[in-house]
């Protein structure tokens, strides 16, 4: 249960800090759910890794929809040799999907080091 409403709360805090800040930001969101919700290392990287490969999957599929795949088509062909809008959605959700992976695994290893006495 805390696996995924972690999920939930990294993807709509990122999708709400997407909507006025830079992209990057997600592995803010990402950050700051795992240090508030403690979770293992592997569990935080899938947690954000998943929160995030969804959002901007669908996002981007919405994004795609909206303009009949022109878009898509034209830079998968240039980028991949081939028209499939699906390479270019895949691509871009692995991409956000790791940086907030890292973004949620550093918090958890952050979490877990050791406190030094001052």
């Amino acid at each position: 249960m805390r696996f995924v409403l972690a999920i939930l709360l990294t993807a709509l805090l990122g999708y709400i800090l997407g909507l006025f800040l830079p992209w990057w930001v997600i592995a803010v969101a990402a950050f700051l759910v795992a240090l508030i919700w403690q979770q293992r290392p592997g569990r935080a990287f899938a947690s954000g890794f998943l929160a995030i490969f969804l959002l901007w999957g669908i996002l981007a599929f919405v994004a795609d929809v909206r303009n009949n795949h022109i878009l898509s088509n034209r830079m998968s062909e240039l980028i991949a040799g081939t028209r499939n809008p699906w390479i270019l959605i895949t691509v871009s959700a692995i991409i956000g999907g790791l940086v907030a992976g890292m973004g949620a695994l550093s918090a958890s290893v952050l979490r877990a080091a050791p406190k030094k006495a001052a």
